[in-house]
């Protein structure tokens, strides 16, 4: 195989993304020719519409999907956070990349920690999962959805729109932002607890053990054993982006720390728990925890939840 086509979102981000690997790909195989083909998602063209309302965060990857499954391209590169925890067949989750930063951060021109927003600071977020953790915090701030590319956003902060908004720290450090805004703050872990597969880069790839085999190198052992307890947590609730779930597990040494949340957009209701496991438990921990919630009523608050998001 001498060239791989990466399918990419045009976003300044996502090509950032998608050019990193594809440096990485040449570093690895020198005489290997790598393609970015760029497209526009759903995701990308509806920005009137919060993504709970119009399908989740599949709307940013079913183009790219398309395109490998017709052959055109052979991979994409995702945050892991934007990834369903199911794929078509004929497509796998082929890598899991070195892992960034896994906060979320509040950004701002103004104010440099949640604790000095004015009463009834407007909060720019479309995650429900951050509004539900932001509610905890802070119930009286007022949060509104705010969809669009990092730059799209940025301008709306710095137009006035907003006292703050979110985003995720790994997005933030990798675009330079700190030369664009002021404050950069993230949140604590047990503040805040991040998406699935935060802060990490998955390769989704056409199941062919050519390209599969080209693009191995690039898996790294620590972040598939913290993503995988978080996806098998998220999909034994049967959750997507169209509900508030937070999950982190975080591998030092042979501990796993884990924290989860699911709740409602409001905060009115939620469940919330930590546990530290060995390493060696992790294959099954994520679906054990998971089931855990479920005893405690985790279901009924996330059907709750889906239609609590459908009219925010």
């Amino acid at each position: 195989m001498k060239t791989i086509k990466i399918a990419t979102r045009k976003s300044i981000l996502a090509m950032w993304q998608s050019e990193h690997i594809k440096q990485k790909l040449i570093t690895q195989h020198k005489d290997l020719d790598v393609e970015l083909v760029g497209m526009t998602t759903k995701g990308d063209v509806i920005l009137d519409t919060p993504l709970a309302k119009i399908g989740g965060k599949g709307l940013f990857t079913k183009e790219l999907e398309i395109s490998m499954l017709n052959g055109d391209t052979h991979i994409a590169v995702h945050s892991l956070k934007d990834v369903p925890v199911e794929f078509p067949d004929g497509l796998v989750l082929a890598a899991t990349c070195s892992r960034e930063d896994v906060r979320d951060a509040l950004i701002s021109e103004k104010y440099k920690h949640i604790s000095e927003l004015p009463i009834g600071a407007k909060i720019g977020t479309t995650s429900l999962r951050r509004r539900m953790q932001l509610l905890l915090l802070r119930p009286d701030l007022k949060i509104f959805s705010l969809r669009g590319n990092v730059q799209t956003r940025l301008k709306k902060l710095k137009d006035g729109e907003f006292d703050a908004i979110i985003l995720a720290k790994a997005g933030a450090n990798r675009l330079n932002l700190q030369n664009d805004v002021r404050y950069i703050t993230p949140f604590e872990l047990d503040e805040m607890i991040p998406s699935m597969g935060q802060g990490a880069l998955g390769i989704e790839a056409v199941n062919k053990k050519e390209i599969i085999q080209k693009i191995d190198f690039l898996n790294d052992e620590k972040t598939i054993i913290e993503t995988k307890i978080e996806r098998d947590f998220v999909a034994t609730l049967q959750g997507g982006c169209q509900v508030p779930i937070g999950i982190n597990a975080s591998l030092q040494n042979d501990t796993i720390d884990i924290r989860a949340i699911v709740g409602m957009p409001d905060a009115s209701k939620y469940i919330k728990d930590s546990i530290k496991v060995s390493k060696s438990e992790y294959k099954d921990i994520g679906t054990i925890l998971a089931n855990e919630f479920i005893k405690k009523g985790a279901k009924e608050i996330l059907k709750q939840a889906e239609i609590m998001g459908n009219q925010i």
